[in-house]
């Protein structure tokens, strides 16, 4: 089995792509799964900044196919050209997959260096597969380590002491440009009731911020502020709430999106300023919002700008950690692809061992002398398979198992099985409380 990804970020290519890509993400790994048989297993990770997918695939020389049906999969759920799909995004394979991954989980490839809501974004990621059926044993395991990377290089590392994150430095921004700095007198109407939205909301209460309302075009916000306090909107109250606001925020990322016309038109009596923070990578709110008179508006792309670079020896402590998470990541790998080779060995070794003993007991019975034959057998066989399990070990780690293979079917006829990967029974994650797929849009 090989582990692939295609990754399409921040880095490569503009948010609105990412946005148009993503749509869909939550449907596209049972898709492909369904409609492919060189995918068989997918993960989906798609955030306010990238779009990317993990996969895995029978052996290397389905990788082309897995990425061609994946590719149209996209193209059919977003509607966009096929060509443009594929250019989108880069195709990363062996090693560079946990590479990347862990590099992700570890906030090193976000536009804030070091944010802390990615590690929680990855591990909703492998919850909402392993909850679809599309996690195979090697994602589950790919994402468990990717969590344990994070994990460790928060607590080894001073990177993100500060509690930065996309949040965060969009309210500092907003802060910069307000004549008030004052978070305790502002009145804040919020869009959306995802885990995102939850994390805004957190950090608008540090800041001091008690006026908060809430709007759900799905009419999620009674449920919303009933757990983490504010007032909830609907449809005939938003108006009134967005005309008396001084920061509106949209991290809903629905359909549903605050057009220019009609801010301007509930805004028109209001000559207070308006400070709109659109982090949904679909656009809560209309572009032409920003060029509205008193109305300043913040976007992801704000946020990448202004986003503070960390210490160069925390940034170098973090990349070590991740090299060495994805080196142990990938012997560790190695090492288990021999394993179906060193049983495969050990069971035809056994059964010609059991077959002679079938004859010396037809000969001589179940005696004494039977016995010490077959425990001087036992003892032999046990013997002569040390090195080649030893061998085998060394070969993979050196990424030479296919050589060991080869060599058992050409010495000895075996046909080495992969056996199937049962995802779901190494689940270690405590699926209570997880969040909706797609509610996470950071």
């Amino acid at each position: 089995m090989v582990l692939f990804s295609l990754v399409a970020t921040h880095a490569d290519i503009d948010l609105e792509t990412v946005a148009q890509l993503s749509s869909g993400a939550s449907e596209i790994a049972t898709s492909a799964l369904s409609g492919s048989p060189a995918v068989k297993g997918a993960v989906v990770l798609a955030t306010c900044n990238r779009y990317e997918i993990y996969g895995e695939a029978p052996n290397a020389d389905d990788v082309e196919a897995a990425r061609a049906a994946l590719v149209s999969e996209i193209s059919e759920l977003s509607g966009l050209n096929e060509q443009l799909v594929s250019r989108s995004f880069s195709t990363r394979t062996g090693p560079e997959v946990s590479q990347h991954l862990f590099a992700v989980s570890a906030g090193l490839d976000s536009a804030v260096v070091g944010e802390r809501e990615i590690a929680g974004q990855v591990r909703r990621a492998l919850i909402n597969a392993q909850h679809g059926g599309t996690a195979s044993a090697g994602l589950v395991r790919l994402f468990q380590a990717a969590s344990k990377t994070a994990k460790d290089v928060g607590a080894q590392t001073a990177l993100g002491s500060r509690g930065l994150s996309i949040v965060s430095v969009a309210l500092d921004l907003a802060t910069d440009l307000s004549e008030n700095p004052d978070w305790a007198g502002k009145k804040v109407v919020l869009f959306g009731t995802g885990a995102y939205a939850g994390a805004t909301m957190a950090l608008l209460r540090e800041r001091g911020c008690t006026n908060i309302s809430v709007f759900s075009s799905s009419g999620r916000a009674e449920a919303f502020v009933a757990s983490r306090g504010g007032t909830a909107l609907d449809a005939e109250t938003l108006p009134s709430a967005v005309a008396a606001a001084d920061v509106m925020i949209g991290c809903s990322g629905s359909d549903t999106r605050v057009e220019a016309a009609e801010l301007a038109q509930v805004r028109a009596g209001s000559a207070q300023p308006l400070i709109a923070i659109d982090l949904a990578l679909t656009h809560d709110f209309d572009p032409e919002v920003g060029q509205l008179d008193g109305v300043e508006l913040l976007t992801l792309e704000s946020v990448r700008l202004a986003a503070p670079q960390e210490q160069a020896e925390s940034l170098s402590q973090a990349s070590s950690i991740v090299s060495g998470a994805a080196q142990a990541f990938e012997q560790e790998r190695e090492a288990r692809s021999v394993d179906s080779a060193i049983v495969a060995l050990r069971r035809h070794t056994m059964n010609v061992l059991d077959a002679e003993m079938e004859r010396v007991r037809a000969r001589h019975g179940c005696t004494a002398a039977a016995e010490e034959v077959e425990f001087a057998l036992r003892r032999m066989v046990k013997q002569l398979l040390h090195v080649p399990t030893v061998r085998a070990r060394e070969l993979a780690a050196n990424g030479q198992q296919d050589d060991y293979v080869s060599a058992l079917e050409t010495l000895y006829g075996i046909t080495v099985e992969q056996p199937a990967a049962a995802a779901q029974a190494e689940c270690p994650v405590d699926h209570a409380g997880s969040a909706r797929p797609g509610t996470a849009t950071a």
